[in-house]
């Protein structure tokens, strides 16, 4: 029997390490040095598979994985559909944001309900967000690149993922409303939980146990 792990690059994978270390899983390859898509572990009972960040749902919905760590803005554009969410992992934080161009006055605009234009690729949660609000909008899906589209005028605004803030300032843009802050989740096939449950639960009281740990340090 074996546990399959889907895990993206980068930031999520770095932040998961420690708590598969919890577990007693470690990579036997680095995604960002290696061209495998699927890594083996030191156990032979587990591998990861490495997926976009966006995908690692898919994956787990339908049993193509096991497990999988996903950002809580992913799994709300995924809706979260046939997927258990066990553990906030409380990594990959940042805050999802409405960020406009400096020069644009965001609050008499909404004030005076003009309809924005805004860029994400978040829709979901923008559309929430604004419904809320009764502001009206257009919503302009884009996959990256988010910050060019104040700036050449294809939107007013965009709802993105903020850290540090610091590309929001290299491009003359500015944080205007927080929508919610985001962590990573451990996402879990309903079914794996049910047939691997003997495998997976000692997996997700590891983690669990980690993440106890690392909240009190």
């Amino acid at each position: 029997m074996t546990i399959t792990i889907a895990l993206s690059k980068g930031r999520i994978f770095e932040e998961t390490l420690p708590l598969l270390n919890a577990a007693g899983i470690t990579p036997l390859d680095d995604p960002e040095s290696s061209r495998k898509l699927i890594l083996a572990t030191n156990r032979a009972d587990v591998r990861l598979i490495i997926v976009r960040a966006s995908d690692v749902p898919t994956y787990v919905q339908y049993g193509a994985a096991d497990l999988g760590v996903a950002g809580k803005d992913v799994l709300n554009e995924h809706g979260g559909t046939g997927l258990y969410q066990p553990l906030d992992l409380n990594i990959a934080r940042c805050r999802m944001m409405v960020a406009v161009r400096d020069d644009f006055d965001y609050e008499s605009a909404v004030r005076q309900g003009a309809r924005l234009r805004v860029a994400t690729k978040y829709v979901q949660a923008a559309r929430e967000h604004f419904a809320a609000k009764g502001v009206h909008v257009d919503l302009i899906k884009l996959y990256g690149s988010m910050e060019l589209a104040p700036l050449v005028g294809l939107s007013d605004a965009i709802v993105d993922l903020v850290s540090s803030g610091n590309t929001l300032k290299a491009n003359h843009l500015k944080a205007v409303e927080a929508i919610s802050v985001i962590s990573s989740r451990l996402v879990v096939n309903q079914a794996s939980l049910k047939l691997k449950r003997v495998a997976i639960q000692p997996m997700l009281d590891a983690f669990a146990q980690a993440v106890k740990m690392s909240a009190g340090d």
